[in-house]
């Protein structure tokens, strides 16, 4: 298949790599062209999975290919960490590296509104240190902290990239930490798999000052112990997704749907999925999830480059807009910007 080879993945995938050309070839016509839109949530990668690079003249070449983009928001991914000094800070290095990042992408290009940076929440309150060096090292940009506890005891499914424990969002020492972030005004991302959504739910009311951001619809997997079950687990999910919308300060972000570790099989396809590829695959979980949340505590993501490996940034934003098409003029713009715009606490 053209554009892809074997490559240890960066969240636990089985492959990893593009190929622009390979997209380009395949790219649609973007629909709705003047729907204002802010991503919140993309990477950058100095080296990432496959030894593949993703700076901001890659995020602006997908940002500029025909949508409506006028802002981002940086989601961690141990990109710019410090190599040197105490251990607990030197995931403050990605904020100042993103800063800088951000100040340029001010004049060349759609511009990084916010950085989600990283900071242990089993430092319990000793972590305010760490939010108070990510504060500074932000320059007004820093937002929030993801902790991402993916994690799975089948060996077929690999812990993300921060190595967590099982049940570790239930510990006492994290909770604290999470209290300390939330006691700052500070949101808290959570990637997790889908069979730890209820202890997100624990977490959340445990600590309702604090505003959670669900990342990737909770990651429905389909590796490993829940290959060729993708019923089953949605309807897991689904139970979950409605008790977890119960709680009022958790927000969900509507995409992550090029990942191989959620098993739909976009990798092994000879061409990349089409816009209403994506909506066959993906309109059930999406619409089910905003109807249980509001259109006001969803807001679609790209999760890119991740889900690059599987289609391309005009695809997705399409195939969202599609998605949406019968939402009211208010709820598009909650779930292409400003939900995001609030969230985030973006100009």
């Amino acid at each position: 298949m053209a554009g892809r080879s074997d490559a240890d993945a960066y969240y636990g995938a089985v492959m990893f790599e593009w190929n622009d050309q390979w997209l380009a070839t395949y790219a649609e016509p973007v629909i709705e062209p003047e729907l204002e839109i802010i991503d919140p949530h993309h990477h950058l990668w100095a080296e990432g999975p496959a030894r593949i690079r993703y700076l901001l003249e890659d995020l602006h070449a997908d940002t500029s290919a025909g949508h409506n983009v006028v802002g981002t928001v940086f989601m961690e991914c141990m990109f710019g960490y410090r190599t040197d000094g105490p251990e607990a800070m030197r995931p403050v290095g990605e904020s100042e590296t993103v800063a800088a990042y951000a100040e340029q992408s001010a004049s060349s290009g759609v511009q990084i509104l916010g950085i989600v940076g990283f900071a242990d929440m089993m430092l319990g309150d000793a972590v305010d240190d760490v939010l108070a060096a990510h504060e500074a090292a932000g320059r007004g940009r820093f937002r929030g902290i993801r902790h991402a506890t993916a994690f799975d005891p089948d060996t077929r499914t690999r812990p993300t990239h921060t190595r967590p424990t099982d049940a570790m969002m239930s510990d006492a020492t994290f909770v604290d930490g999470v209290r300390r972030l939330g006691a700052r005004g500070r949101s808290f991302d959570a990637w997790l798999y889908h069979r730890q959504i209820p202890e997100l739910t624990a977490l959340a009311r445990a600590v309702p000052e604090c505003t959670f951001v669900l990342d990737h619809l909770g990651g429905p997997l389909g590796i490993g112990p829940y290959e060729g079950k993708r019923d089953e687990v949605l309807a897991t999910w689904r139970g979950d997704i409605a008790e977890l919308a119960s709680c009022e300060n958790v927000i969900v972000k509507v995409g992550g749907i090029g990942m191989v570790i959620y098993g739909v099989g976009y990798e092994h396809r000879q061409l990349p999925p089409s816009s209403d590829d994506l909506v066959a695959d993906w309109g059930g979980p999406m619409l089910y999830t905003i109807e249980q949340f509001g259109a006001d505590r969803c807001m679609f993501e790209s999760n890119f480059p991740v889900d690059k490996e599987s289609f391309s940034y005009a695809t997705m934003w399409n195939a969202y807009k599609k998605i949406a098409a019968a939402a009211t003029e208010d709820e598009k713009a909650s779930l292409f910007r400003e939900t995001a715009k609030r969230v985030y606490r973006l100009a």
